[in-house]
Order: structure tokens, then sequence, then C-alpha cells
């Protein structure tokens, strides 16, 4: 647990920087097909056929989402994924053209590797996550399946890696250090500069950031007794 102003307890959304639901009306979203399977049903007079869609969206600059839709005919299947994608979108955390730090995402029995990458590399990955991260506007990234091919598995264990990375600022704020600190001077420009084109102000003058952050009980204790322990 942390304490913020006067005391009170911060949530673990607080903390790590859970902002809500996105609203898609004023992005301009692309959409990506990645797998569209037909299923077949016997009934007495034949067979019947539904569709299913797996379908990512995003605005090529930091917001990605997935969405799963099944119908009886193709388009309202993909329309049905785009709506369900509409209403998971995330953001992705950036820093310059590729992520803040390594991750493994995990689903189920999917495990997949993400690791930034220098300018220029590209996005080397599967073509499901090479989709979430171009459509989320990183273009240096290196990704690695470890766990199953599942691709809609593949996909939910990307999506968790990125939900859990961490930013910058509530690392450096966590540790008691600035952000210039943590990442260095110009990494610290660049990841200002694009809190202010995405229209966020510094983490700074919100009121989490008020106070240093505490971990619950005395501190001074804590160490004490560790100490203690030691000798």
């Amino acid at each position: 647990m942390s304490q913020g102003e006067e005391g009170r307890v911060l949530r673990q959304e607080e903390i790590f920087g859970y902002q809500g639901p996105i609203d898609p009306s004023g992005l301009d979203l692309a959409e990506e097909i990645i797998t569209l399977n037909r299923v077949a049903k016997v009934v007495k007079g034949g067979r019947r056929f539904r569709f299913s869609a797996l379908v990512v969206v995003g605005d090529r600059k930091s917001v990605v989402g997935m969405g799963f839709g099944k119908a009886n005919e193709v388009p309202e299947a993909i329309g049905k994924g785009v709506e369900n994608a509409k209403k998971h979108l995330i953001r992705v955390p950036r820093l310059g053209q590729t992520i803040p730090h390594p991750i493994i995402g995990i689903y189920g029995s999917a495990r997949v590797l993400l690791k930034p990458a220098a300018p220029g590399t590209g996005l080397i990955a599967g073509q499901a996550v090479r989709t979430v991260f171009d459509l989320g506007g990183i273009q240096d990234i290196m990704a690695k399946n470890l766990g199953t091919d599942n691709v809609m598995n593949v996909l939910k264990a990307t999506f968790n890696g990125v939900e859990n990375m961490l930013k910058a600022d509530r690392v450096a704020w966590l540790r008691g250090k600035t952000v210039e600190e943590m990442i260095g001077r110009n990494r610290a420009r660049i990841f200002a500069e694009q809190r202010q084109a995405m229209g966020m102000g510094m983490p700074e003058s919100s009121g989490v950031y008020s106070q240093p952050a505490s971990f619950g009980g005395d501190d001074d204790e804590m160490l004490g007794s560790e100490e203690d322990t030691e000798s």
C-alpha cells in the first residue's frame, strides 16, 4: 500500500496510472482483421455456417484495442468485432518510438516477450503482435512468442504485457526520484514532449504525487527491524 495526501491510502489504479475507459468517438481508428474463421454446425436439414472475426483497432499514435465478434455473415461478424474492440481500448506506453522497458505478457499458456529496440529496428514480431504495435504507434520493438501458438491467447498475452508496463513518471515517484534521474536527460525530454503532444500535464501537478510514496507502517521502524535482523 502507498499513502498520498493527508495519509490517504492510494489504490493500485492511482499508483500505476489507470485512467479509465477511453472514449473512441474522437479517435480516427484503423481496423485490421487478424483471423476470420468459419464454423459449421450440422443440423437436420444440412449444415449451418457461422463466422467469427478477431479484430484489432488503433489510431497509430498510442491507442489500441482488440475485439471478437460472431455472426451468420462475414460483414456482421467483423462489425461486431470492431465494436467490441472499441469497448476495450488501452493506451500503449511509449518512450520515443519504442516501449519503456522489457516485459513478458501472460495469458493462460501464452507467453509473449516484449523488448525495447533501437531506432530503425522496426517491428520484429509475428503477424498478430506486429499488427498490435503498428496500430498502437510503436515503430521499434522486438517480440517473441514463448508459449502457445493460439492467436487469440497470444494477443491477450500481448495486451496483458502492455497493460502492465510501468511509466517512467510513476516509477520515479515510487522511488523518490525525478524522471531525469531515472532515465536520463534526453529520454526525460522525449517523455515530456510525448505527454504534452497527448495533452497530458506533467505528473507532479497531480495530487497523487504531492508526497513521497510510503508502503504502509512506519518506514523507520521497518528499516530498524531489518537492521536488527541482519545483526
